[in-house]
């Protein structure tokens, strides 16, 4: 079995329990033609045919049902093991950074596995995923796009995403469509180069126009004052989503199509701590689809988690 992987082994899992392609890469938040794919290495490596699928169905072969159970038995073990290796190395902490959300149930999913420190420097996206990069985090939850994890050799897996909405003056509540939106830009790279790369792709591919600033307004009251200034609703960042509105502005969903910022767990390829790892599995672990690929959802090409 020299390059069987165990991701491949719970791919197979998902399938036979599915017998959907569709609902397992659903399930499993990874895309469908990438899912055959691993199922089609998996058989060659296996040197058996695993399922017999056609356009209408997918079912197990007599080989597949034989080894199904035989994986169920791997994987717990493979999880034990993990958890095991855990709690031996559990006396060094695990360092996680954010930028300004976390999972509710984070320390408690992590306490079983490993002892977690989350960083007290907030920092925007793109520094917690060259923080996690360098060794000086080992985990960061932030927002990053393909060509990041590329470049700086990291993995993402989805802990969760934010629908953005826009905002602007009156009382309608109505929605309005992405084209009729508009984004703001910010000359501050160091601040917010995350957000002009998602919000420069939504206005490239959705139709939302840009307005360059130069006041740090992404945020806070200086972007309350560019609405009442805009001529269009402006997308709120996710970072701001969180802060009350003031009363002479009004929030309004963005539809056609719904835009959604996704939050990642970032770690180096090259990881290989027990803890570390245990902590990646309990994180993310049981995510569900938060909605990124519901057929009016969108987000950018570069994002890892788009299909």
């Amino acid at each position: 079995m020299v390059g069987v992987e165990l991701r491949q082994l719970r791919y197979f899992v998902a399938v036979a329990e599915e017998l959907n392609f569709g609902r397992a890469a659903e399930r499993l938040l990874i895309a469908g033609p990438s899912l055959s794919q691993q199922i089609k290495a998996l058989e060659r490596d296996l040197g058996v045919r695993l399922f017999d699928r056609d356009r209408r169905s997918v079912a197990l072969t007599p080989a597949g049902a034989a080894l199904l159970p035989h994986t169920r038995y791997l994987l717990e073990r493979a999880d034990d093991l993990r958890n095991r290796a855990a709690r031996i190395s559990g006396s060094e902490p695990v360092r996680l950074g954010y930028v300004n959300w976390i999972p509710a149930d984070l320390n408690a999913k992590a306490s079983a596995v490993a002892r977690l420190h989350i960083d007290a420097w907030v920092a925007p996206s793109h520094t917690q995923a060259a923080r996690v990069a360098d060794g000086s985090l080992d985990l960061a939850v932030c927002w990053v796009d393909g060509p990041t994890l590329e470049r700086l050799g990291l993995n993402a897996r989805l802990l969760g995403a934010d629908r953005l909405y826009a905002v602007s003056t009156g009382r309608d509540p109505a929605p309005v469509r992405t084209r009729d939106t508009a984004v703001l830009l910010d000359d501050d790279a160091t601040s917010w180069q995350s957000w002009n790369v998602y919000a420069q792709q939504l206005a490239d591919d959705a139709g939302a126009r840009t307005v360059q600033i130069t006041d740090g307004g992404i945020t806070g009251p200086a972007f309350f004052d560019h609405v009442r200034r805009a001529r269009h609703p402006l997308v709120n960042s996710p970072k701001g989503q969180s802060t009350p509105l003031p009363p002479d502005l009004v929030q309004r969903p963005i539809i056609g199509p719904k835009a959604y910022w996704t939050w990642s767990l970032v770690w180096r390829r090259s990881e290989v701590r027990a803890a570390v790892l245990a902590t990646i599995e309990a994180l993310a672990e049981h995510v569900t689809d938060p909605g990124i690929h519901d057929p009016d959802a969108w987000l950018p090409a570069t994002d890892p988690h788009k299909r």
